[in-house]
C-alpha cells in the first residue's frame, strides 16, 4: 500500500493524485522529479535494475525489479497495470523507444521522453532559443540519437495519437555533478593552485539548471491534457560566462584565485577526444533558453536556486564523500600538455 506524504507547500493540490511510472528514478532529473512527484501526491512506481545507491529513493514509492532493455522481464514485472503517466529518462536510441511505443500503446494516458536541449541547432543561428529552434547537432552522436527518437514519437503521435510529451532539459546539476570539464580533476587543480583549461575566451554563456528546479516543470507537466503531442524546454534562467562558473567552483572549494588557461575548444577535442562531442556540441556555444511555453501551463515553475547556492553544496557533498573524489590522471597531464603549449612563447 502507497503512502501519501504532505504536499509540498506552494504545489499544486492533485484530486487524487496520479498513477506514475518512472523508467529509472535515480538519476539527477529523476531522483528530483520523483521527490516531487511524491510530495504533491502523485502515486509513484519506479522500474528500475535496483543498482544505483547514491540518491535516496522516497518513502512510499512502489520498487519494480526489471531491467527495461528485457522487454520480457518488464512485462512479467508490471503484468496487465495500467499508469495515467509513464516517463522515460533513460532511453537514448530510436530502438529503446520504440520498444516503449510497442510497450505502452494503450496503457498510459501520457508518455514523457526525456530528450536534450543540446538537440537544438549548434551552432544556433539566434538566442534565446525556443521549441521552434531547428533540432541539429552535427558534433554530438547523443544529440543526434535524440533527435531521430523525437522524430519516431512525433510520428507515433500524428499517425497513431500516441500520446508523447518531450521535455528538453538543459545542462543539469545536483549536488553529484561538477559541471566543469575535467570534473574533480578540476576541482583538485584549483585547490592545489594549479592552472585550469577554459574553452575558447571563457565569455560564452551557460545555462545550468538545479535538479529540484527542473522537477517543479516537469512533474508540473503530468497529467495535462495541452501537454501531449507537443515539446518543452525545461531551464534556469541564469546563465553565466564560463570564467565566472569556474571562479564559483574556486571560491566555492576555498581555492586560491584561479588561473584559467583559455584555449579553443577544437584544440581541447583533438587532445581529449572523449570530450570533443560534448564541447563541440553543446557547451562551446553560447546558449539562453526562453522557458516562457512550459511557463504558462505550469506557472509554479520558478527556479530558486542559483548557482552561486548550488556550487557551495557540490563541493560540500564531495567533501563529506571522499571516496567520489576522483582525478583523472590521464586527462589532468592532458590538460598539463595543453597548458604547456598554450604558454609557450
Amino acid at each position: 500500500m502507497l503512502t501519501r506524504p504532505t504536499p509540498v507547500v506552494g504545489a499544486p493540490a492533485v484530486e487524487a493524485g496520479l498513477k506514475v511510472l518512472f523508467i529509472g528514478g535515480t538519476g539527477v532529473i529523476s531522483a528530483a522529479a520523483a521527490e516531487r512527484a511524491v510530495a504533491v501526491g502523485h502515486q509513484l512506481t519506479m522500474l528500475n535494475r535496483g543498482n544505483t545507491v547514491i540518491r535516496a529513493i522516497p518513502p512510499g514509492v512502489e520498487l519494480l525489479s526489471a531491467d527495461i532493455r528485457d522487454t520480457d522481464s518488464v512485462r512479467a514485472a508490471l503484468g496487465a497495470r495500467n499508469f495515467d503517466v509513464v516517463a522515460d529518462f533513460v532511453a537514448f536510441t530510436p530502438d529503446q523507444v520504440a520498444a516503449d511505443i510497442a510497450l505502452f500503446t494503450g496503457r498510459t494516458g501520457q508518455y514523457v521522453f526525456i530528450s536534450s536541449a543540446s538537440a537544438y541547432q549548434k551552432p544556433p543561428a539566434r538566442l534565446p532559443i525556443r521549441e521552434s529552434t531547428p533540432l541539429r547537432n552535427p558534433f554530438w552522436q547523443y544529440s543526434r540519437d535524440k533527435i531521430a527518437c523525437e522524430n519516431l514519437l512525433v510520428r507515433a503521435y500524428r499517425d497513431d495519437g500516441f500520446p508523447v510529451t518531450i521535455i528538453r532539459p538543459s545542462s543539469t546539476y545536483d549536488r553529484t555533478r561538477i559541471v566543469l570539464t575535467g570534473g574533480w580533476t578540476d576541482i583538485a587543480r584549483l585547490r592545489a593552485g594549479r592552472p585550469v583549461v577554459v574553452h575558447g575566451d571563457g565569455t560564452s554563456l551557460w545555462t545550468v539548471t538545479h535538479s529540484s528546479d527542473l522537477a517543479k516543470a516537469l512533474v508540473g507537466l503530468l497529467g495535462l491534457p495541452q501537454a501531449v503531442g507537443d515539446s518543452f524546454t525545461i531551464t534556469s534562467d541564469e546563465y553565466l560566462p564560463w570564467n565566472t562558473i569556474y571562479q564559483l567552483f574556486a571560491e566555492a572549494a576555498g581555492a586560491p584565485p584561479p588561473r584559467l588557461v583559455h584555449i579553443a575548444s577544437q584544440t581541447i577535442a583533438a587532445a581529449a577526444p572523449q570530450l570533443g562531442p560534448p564541447l563541440l556540441g553543446d557547451r562551446s556555444h553560447s546558449v539562453i533558453f526562453d522557458n516562457s511555453k512550459v511557463k504558462a501551463l505550469v506557472p509554479e515553475f520558478v527556479c530558486t536556486t542559483s548557482f552561486a547556492t548550488g556550487v557551495r553544496d557540490i563541493v560540500n557533498w564531495y567533501d563529506a564523500n571522499p571516496d567520489q573524489q576522483i582525478v583523472d590522471h590521464d586527462l589532468d597531464a592532458t590538460f598539463d600538455r595543453l597548458i604547456t603549449v598554450a604558454q609557450t612563447p
